[in-house]
């Protein structure tokens, strides 16, 4: 995953975390409710002692935090929102915090006298507080959050009306229209970028971010056809047919597996795999995060291309022995099957990223000067850590170019041979969180004039810098020449982009289950014709051509003044309250 594709969502997921249990919040609230009895009882305070041990801080903080805890997730979900009880308790305690440090930490600072001002202005600071999370992580529309958001003040000013007498509540009610107002201010302020270069709101679109994390909703996917464009790419296939056997399907889309989890096309591959049938390979074509499906629904339509290419191909049951080639840094294992080239890539132990789809396109056109059919594999197997992508005109773009038309030229001069081929997958104990998609491992060999050629399929997004040649080495003993790629599938990639195979699962571990799937392919080799073609995948709408980097833009010069922008609009609320303060006084 490159920088470009996740700075923007990751931009927002730094942020996210997972609330503690419930308990352990409601400990707390407990816990200061009665820190802040116990501290006024033994200093004399009198708002403190009215009622003895159990005074102001069970009324006027825990009860209302309380209150807050248990009334905000049914509140919430009237609206048909989620929110958990652990989010509805850690709220509830943060707000009784800030109610804390707000009331008391000026006192330190003044005299005890404007007690009643500072408690005034510390409920209105809580509903403010609560307006603006709800309206983040449950529902943007401010009409269904104002009441949730009001729970715990008004719980406080209950009491506060007890203590304090109905001046103080109307006070503080002029103060939570003030505050509400610098809320509303402070949120068209922050949202005006993206409204202005993508018409859509940010509270609505960090909504649906944390919806996706916390319950796999797919509303963003709303967000991304909002902001799509229509492309038209090339999809190379090879189809293998063998007598009594499931017909084998190599595929390349040049589209890209994300951005995140389930979202647009994140799980691409096995969805395309699904459709194409239970032997197909879905690899990885040239693609960045521009080229992300904005809906699984259209992965569809990729299939459709596969299948209609094969109504024009041409079977023949020959091929050429496998190769290698290398240039600078870029390795190319290529091999041809009748009409067709195919050309798997790396740069490892090189860090080895997304390939932008104009590499890919002008590569396939060099080819085409030897074969109609070019099947251009980017291995997507060496991850240092989430880098940017190989751009047009860069060293390793001409490196590319130069090794594929050197083995296009070579491979299309040598002889071809009977042609077996066997296939295999097997399913891994390794989870999403630890690197490994539904596919598992998938396994390609072919075997040639007595040369043998594995092609390792991870359903995964890359691997880990050292684990392919760890891999291979164990894998070379058996076969004559063997490549490790990935699927770049980003269902492991929910949160973070770096999450390749190999770096929370040990090689060791995954070995075994890699040799297992060569020597199931290896059983399973039986003669097979092969033949090609390549189809276009006309209007299907991706993220577009830049928007994910101005996306990625956009949010990051948000999240730069969103901090100074509220520290100034609280700082002018305070103002107003003084001054109103004043004028009730008068």
């Amino acid at each position: 995953m490159s920088t470009q594709g996740n700075t923007a969502l990751e931009g927002l997921s730094k942020y996210i975390f997972a609330a503690p249990e419930w308990p352990r919040s409601l400990g707390i609230m407990v816990l200061l409710g009665l820190f802040i009895d116990f501290s006024g009882y033994f200093a004399g305070t009198e708002y403190v002692i009215s009622f003895g041990i159990l005074g102001f801080g069970i009324f006027g903080y825990l009860i209302p935090a309380l209150v807050a805890f248990i009334l905000t997730k049914p509140l919430v979900e009237i609206f048909g929102q989620k929110i958990t009880w652990n989010r509805s308790a850690l709220l509830a305690m943060t707000c009784m915090v800030f109610q804390i440090i707000f009331s008391f930490l000026p006192l330190f600072f003044t005299e005890r006298d404007v007690y009643p001002l500072l408690f005034a202005i510390a409920v209105s600071v809580v509903f403010s507080i609560r307006l603006i999370t709800l309206l983040a992580i449950a529902d943007s529309r401010v009409t269904r959050m104002l009441l949730p958001a009001l729970i715990q003040s008004m719980a406080a000013l209950a009491a506060g009306y007890f203590y304090f007498g109905f001046d103080l509540v109307l006070f503080a009610l002029i103060l939570h229209l003030l505050f509400a107002g610098g809320v509303l201010l402070f949120i068209w302020m922050v949202e005006r970028p993206l409204r202005r270069n993508f018409d859509i709101s940010a509270l609505a679109f960090i909504n649906a971010f944390i919806a996706h994390n916390t319950d796999g909703s797919k509303k963003l996917e709303e967000y991304f056809m909002e902001i799509g464009e229509d492309v038209y790419v090339p999809q190379a296939s090879i189809f293998f047919r063998r007598e009594g056997k499931e017909e084998t399907i190599l595929t390349v889309p040049n589209l890209h597996p994300g951005p995140m989890g389930e979202i647009g096309g994140g799980n691409l591959p096995a969805v395309l795999h699904s459709s194409l049938g239970p032997d197909s390979f879905v690899f990885h074509g040239c693609a960045t995060h521009d080229f992300n499906l904005v809906s699984e629904s259209e992965v569809p339509r990729l299939a459709e291309v596969v299948r209609e290419s094969e109504k024009s191909a041409v079977f023949a049951a020959t091929a050429s022995v496998p190769r290698r080639y290398q240039v600078g840094s870029v390795q190319v294992l290529g091999q041809r099957f009748g009409d067709t080239l195919l050309l798997v890539s790396t740069r490892s132990p090189a860090k080895t990223e997304d390939l932008d789809f104009c590499i890919g396109l002008a590569i396939m056109s060099e080819c085409h000067s030897w074969f109609p059919n070019v099947a251009f594999v980017d291995g997507h197997n060496c991850m240092v850590d989430v880098t940017e992508p190989v751009l047009p005109a860069s060293l390793e773009a001409h490196e590319y170019y130069r090794v594929c038309a050197e083995a296009a030229r070579d491979i299309a001069s040598l002889p071809e041979y009977a042609l077996e081929i066997g296939t295999s997958q097997v399913d891994v104990p390794f989870s999403r969180e630890e690197g490994f998609g539904d596919l598992g491992i998938q396994v390609f060999v072919s075997r040639v004039d007595g040369k043998v050629m594995a092609l390792i399929l991870f359903d995964g997004n890359n691997v880990h810098q050292g684990v392919r040649e760890e891999i291979i080495a164990e894998i070379g003993s058996i076969v004559d020449e063997c490549e490790i790629l990935t699927t770049d599938s980003h269902v492991v990639n929910t949160i973070s982009g770096k999450n390749p195979v190999g770096f929370r699962v040990p090689v060791r571990d995954i070995i075994p289950y890699a040799r297992k799937a060569v020597l199931m392919a290896l059983d399973d080799l039986a003669p097979a014709e092969a033949a090609g073609a390549t189809g276009w995948v006309e209007g299907i709408t991706v993220f577009g051509s830049q928007r994910i980097s101005q996306l990625a833009s956009t949010v990051n010069a948000m999240l730069i003044y969103v901090a100074p922008l509220g520290v100034a609009i609280l700082l002018f609320a305070f103002l107003l309250s003084l001054i109103a303060y004043i004028l009730l006084l008068s």
